[in-house]
């Protein structure tokens, strides 16, 4: 029972996604294309949002972290260097019968098909993420490129451009948010694995006698992000990899979590990558990665602090925290309880009815607040289904003209949490948004 439930809440969640204009199918015309999906208008614009507050904490608020954006396709040597040509693979498991995959860690104990039940499973076999592709006209080995898994590596191939060109003392950090893609196996539960996603990773580097304590700040400002976001703290929580769990690279490894409706998973990573990935560039490409601290009076190979978040993960969490069935709101019950630092449409504009100069009044609201918040227009249908229309896209605020407005220049704000109404002076209306979304 517990697993039609939380297949419900997520059908019902998707079956929203796409009225609202947040999410639709990718290629839906064409019948789909498996875990690839397109961002609506909605979407998109929580999106964006999402990176805004993302980029604004790890870099515009901060004296010691610089940005990047680098490219997609990167020289394949970078990617053996790495380890990702040889080591960044799964376990697959088909099956003979129903011709299903599976990750070999997902069928752990399994001797039959969970699909059709016949016991005509594979041998496990590795198979790599990597997307390949070719560059140039000639399809052969020598072109092969690849699809970046991560956008790590772009960060520390350009360390040592970063750290000269920005003037940089250690410790310091460069963050980039940016595509990747993963040729996943088995991708599902919506958007949150999928085959083509964006990343916002930061890698912070640090001397090596001082990464354990680097580590713990990292963890507790990515722990209040998340918490500035709007997401409840009871859903949250860490967990620490197992020393026989480590990524090759890794020294020590937590990860934050979120009880979605499909289980605890993880919802960004912060690691200590130690100095693995700076020491395997510069012993391949012969260039000196070393910096030299003078307080240490010592040239070394910084470690590194890195901190994961996917911008789709983050985005379904932020959705799925916010959605909420209140039967108190009648037969529209579906509200989005979003942060209204993160909501798409900050507020939305009505005339109580079309007539006696309110449209006119409600439309010079709009455009002005429009110079300065995402806003929306809406006369069509009763106040009250239009209320429901905002609820269900997460609109926090809902600005009403009505009869009084034209006798004392003042707007009704329904709240969308309490649904409380308040009156406003349409002078004051930039100030009141500005305080609550700004």
């Amino acid at each position: 029972m517990a697993k039609k439930n939380t297949n419900d809440k997520m059908d019902r969640l998707v079956s929203l996604c796409k009225r609202r204009g947040y999410i639709f199918q990718s290629s839906e015309l064409y019948g789909g294309l498996n875990s690839c999906w397109d961002y609506g208008p909605l979407g998109s614009e929580l999106k964006r949002n999402i990176k805004t507050s993302w980029w604004d904490a790890m870099t515009n608020r901060r004296d010691d972290v610089e940005g990047l954006d680098s490219a997609i396709l990167m020289h394949p040597d970078v990617w053996k260097t790495s380890g990702h040509v040889d080591e960044f693979t799964d376990p697959l498991i088909d099956c003979k019968t129903c011709k299903s995959r599976f990750k070999a860690d997902d069928l752990e104990g399994r001797e039959k098909c969970p699909v059709c039940g016949n016991a005509t499973l594979t041998e496990a076999r590795q198979f790599n993420l990597m997307f390949k592709t070719f560059m140039g006209p000639v399809e052969d080995d020598s072109a092969t490129v690849y699809l970046r898994p991560e956008t790590a590596q772009g960060i520390y191939v350009n360390f040592l451009n970063v750290k000269n060109a920005s003037r940089q003392k250690i410790p310091f950090g460069i963050a980039q948010i940016g595509k990747a893609f993963r040729n996943e196996i088995t991708p599902g539960n919506f958007i949150f694995r999928t085959r083509e996603f964006e990343q916002m990773e930061m890698q912070y580097f640090v001397h090596p006698s001082e990464d354990e304590k680097w580590l713990e700040y990292w963890r507790e400002q990515r722990w209040s992000w998340y918490l500035g976001l709007g997401i409840r703290k009871e859903k949250l929580r860490w967990h620490e990899h197992a020393q026989k769990d480590l990524a090759h690279y890794a020294k020590t490894a937590y990860d934050i979590e979120y009880e979605f409706p499909f289980g605890w998973k993880e919802l960004e990573g912060v690691h200590n990558r130690t100095d693995f990935d700076l020491s395997r560039h510069q012993e391949v490409t012969g260039k000196d990665l070393k910096y030299f601290d003078e307080r240490f009076t010592e040239k070394f190979i910084p470690y590194i602090i890195e901190t994961s978040a996917g911008c789709d993960r983050t985005l379904l969490t932020v959705l799925i925290d916010a959605y909420e069935e209140d039967p108190t709101r009648g037969d529209k019950s579906t509200v989005l309880r979003l942060s209204p630092k993160v909501a798409p449409i900050k507020a939305a504009v009505f005339p109580l009815v079309k007539k006696n100069g309110m449209p006119e009044i409600a439309e010079k609201i709009y455009h002005d607040l429009k110079k300065r918040f995402k806003v929306f227009y809406d006369d069509g249908g009763s106040v009250g289904r239009r209320y429901a229309r905002m609820d269900e896209a997460g609109t926090p605020f809902c600005i009403t003209v009505d009869g009084q407005t034209k006798e004392d220049d003042t707007v009704t704000i329904r709240d969308r949490d309490s649904m409380e109404q308040t009156r406003h002076k349409i002078s004051e209306l930039g100030d009141f948004l500005w305080e609550r979304v700004g």
